[in-house]
């Protein structure tokens, strides 16, 4: 009912995908760069379980919020006027940006979009390493607005689809940069490595979705800087190609924090505080 990723790209990755791994790998092995192969291995399962996931589900606790603020709704769009899709752009690429920044800011949001940003390398098959939790942390939650101002949930779930498939392309060291007006508007793979980036310097830059205007706009945008070369991964690194590890990492850290946790503000801090703060 309410999975992010439409069910046909479900049937069409097992075939699509180790294709286009391939066409990576020789591309970066023309350049003198190995593969990580263990890893797209990882990324692959990621995204076969989150299928099953998602449909076992059926939206989680992201539908029960989502069809909740409808029944609030002030106003019933009923999409059949151009500026009600131009206005259904913007406004899931704002609330997309609200979203990513409370993932990289808000532990519980981190815990599920942690897993993202766990490959050590950096190739397309990050882009589909999305986690297994995304129904249960309920970031989704942050396009609840665009329901309550009257669009219907449908529409607002396959925009963000939409959305979330161009960002596929961004995942790559094989595009460098592109012409300055497409740099300066749209998310491009420049900006979205700066973004996955581990150094101190790139930590929490680049939310946008298509649109990169946001970042701008907020303060939140950042070139890749001569002379530092983009780590990427997490600031503590995971070594594991298990896709159980790499799932629930951050959910084991958090109850191991949890027992440290000695009142009420700590527990709080530890869950919905910054992902870095441990109590004590």
């Amino acid at each position: 009912m309410l999975s992010l990723v439409p069910q046909p790209w479900l049937l069409i990755i097992p075939l699509v995908l180790p294709l286009l791994a391939a066409i990576e790998a020789w591309l970066r092995l023309r350049r003198g760069h190995a593969y990580d192969w263990k890893a797209y291995w990882a990324s692959l399962a990621d995204a076969l379980v989150r299928g099953v996931v998602n449909r076992v589900l059926q939206g989680g606790l992201v539908a029960v919020l989502l069809y909740g603020v409808a029944q609030w709704r002030i106003t019933t769009l009923s999409m059949d006027a151009w500026w009600q899709w131009i206005a259904l752009f913007f406004g899931v690429e704002l609330c997309y940006y609200v979203m990513h920044r409370a993932d990289h800011r808000v532990r519980w949001f981190w815990l599920n979009h942690s897993v993202h940003h766990s490959p050590n390398q950096y190739t397309l098959a990050s882009a589909y390493r999305l986690g297994w939790t995304g129904q249960i942390t309920a970031a989704a939650v942050c396009f609840a607005p665009l329901v309550w101002l009257g669009f219907p949930v449908p529409m607002v779930v396959g925009a963000l689809a939409l959305n979330l498939t161009y960002q596929f392309w961004l995942h790559t060291e094989l595009i460098g940069t592109l012409p300055r007006w497409f740099e300066w508007t749209f998310n491009t793979p420049a900006h979205h490595r700066v973004h996955h980036g581990s150094n101190p310097e790139y930590l929490d830059c680049n939310y946008g979705g298509v649109l990169i205007v946001f970042d701008r706009l907020f303060g939140t945008f950042r070139h890749e800087l001569p002379g530092v070369p983009i780590r990427y991964g997490l600031v503590e690194p995971i070594r594991s190609y298990n896709p159980v590890r790499i799932a629930f990492h951050g959910w084991i850290g958090m109850c191991a924090d949890l027992r440290r946790a000695r009142s009420p503000k700590q527990v709080w801090l530890t869950v919905f505080g910054p992902p870095g703060y441990r109590p004590g």
